[in-house]
């Protein structure tokens, strides 16, 4: 029985997804639930699972643009695994695959180790370009269709000896609506950003002390995120104005904090949302940032991870970053940027001290918060962030770390 298998839908809205990357050649026998591909949809990248066993034929190349539901490979279901191939293993293919001998003579090792797709070879004759010259990116070095179309042929000459490369590489669907995002904030936003700065020695002092046996117990480390995300609440409750959003004509508020926070993945940014910030304790809120920057690393973001959200957490300062004017995350109409903790002479009480000092960055939409609320937003988070016992743990460490 020959099985079409179809995109399935990676979520509501999502329409289009792009093939990032076929696991698999053309006529290899898969087993059922084995990741065949990678997909990029415009919210995060998937796999795609085989569902049935048997020998696959491709229907798509590396680089298409697919719609939902429709047909990207073939599945016999009759087919047996090839004369001397294993049937792979969900775990172990990629050490097995790494181990395995290579065939064929390996001494002219170049560009052209594969060979080109019938769409490729086509392309490549039409320019009139040498094989040699081109890098094929697709399984075992096969020239795909994407490598023949973006292949340019050198020109001018270099001095002897000289190493020059250049790689032209498509964005992904994620990449680019990223920065289709990113454009139409700037461009359809009253974007402003408000500073202030907080000294965060009391928070130092308090992981400090505590920090040991609350991972002890708790089996997670007490981070700035909890004490940031416990601020931030704190700080929309006051202010509600900073958690609301613009539709059309209307303004719609939040009675409730649903926080994203920026989070670094191997295909870039990705921004999870932590529901109900306002209900979690220090100890949830580290144990579910953990998790989702887990999922984020290892590439397991879902769009559901990622919808929703009432206002964002951005911190840049874990690479370093001194200030910067983050950029809002739509539809929301504010976002807050930690940034790196330095230790800088301040004036107290009239004498110069060296104090760990963190510059915060708030942006915010214009058109629905007053320059009164940004600026009164920014001052509570740093109260709190000074004074935590007092604002965040309700003057009783313990029971606020559940010790």
């Amino acid at each position: 029985m020959i099985l079409e298998m179809k995109v399935p839908s990676p979520g509501e809205s999502i329409t289009e997804v792009e093939i990032a990357q076929w696991l698999v050649a053309d006529g290899d026998y898969v087993e059922k639930d084995q990741a065949i591909a990678e997909v990029d949809s415009d919210k995060a990248t998937l796999d795609l699972p085989a569902e049935v066993s048997g020998t696959i034929t491709l229907k798509a190349e590396e680089g298409d643009a697919v719609e939902v539901g429709q047909v990207v490979c073939l599945i016999n279901t009759e087919g047996k695994p090839k004369m001397g191939q294993s049937t792979p293993s969900l775990v172990e293919a990629p050490a097995a695959e790494a181990a395995a001998p290579q065939s064929g003579p390996v001494a002219n090792q170049n560009y052209a180790a594969g060979t080109p797709s019938p769409s490729a070879k086509k392309i490549i004759a039409e320019k009139g370009m040498d094989l040699e010259s081109i890098l094929g990116t697709g399984k075992n070095g096969r020239i795909t269709k994407k490598d023949a179309l973006e292949a340019v042929p050198s020109m001018g000459t270099v001095p002897a000896g000289s190493i020059r490369g250049e790689e032209r590489e498509k964005l992904s669907m994620l990449r680019r609506k990223v920065a289709e995002r990113l454009v139409a904030v700037k461009n359809e936003t009253a974007m402003l950003t408000t500073f202030n700065e907080a000294d965060m020695g009391t928070i130092f002092a308090l992981r400090k002390k505590y920090k040991e046996t609350f991972a002890e117990k708790h089996e997670v480390n007490l981070g700035f995120m909890s004490f940031f995300t416990k601020a931030v609440v704190r700080a929309l409750k006051m202010y509600p104005d900073v958690n609301s959003m613009i539709d059309g004509d209307y303004k719609i508020s939040y009675d409730y904090c649903d926080i994203s926070v920026a989070v670094s993945g191997p295909k870039g940014l990705m921004v999870p949302v932590l529901r109900g910030a306002e209900n979690l304790s220090f100890r949830e809120i580290e144990h579910e940032i953990k998790r989702l920057a887990i999922r984020a690393r290892e590439g397991q973001i879902t769009v559901d991870d990622m919808t929703g959200g009432t206002f964002t957490i951005s911190n840049g300062g874990v690479f370093g970053s001194m200030l910067s004017t983050p950029i809002i995350n739509p539809p929301q109409s504010g976002i807050l940027g930690m940034h790196n903790i330095i230790e800088r002479p301040v004036a107290i009480n009239g004498e110069v001290k060296i104090r760990p000092m963190m510059y915060l960055a708030l942006s915010y939409d214009h058109r629905i918060i007053d320059g009164k609320e940004s600026v009164g937003f920014l001052v509570a988070v740093k109260e709190a962030l000074e004074s935590p016992e007092e604002f965040l743990m309700e003057n009783d460490v313990n029971k606020a770390l559940e010790l």
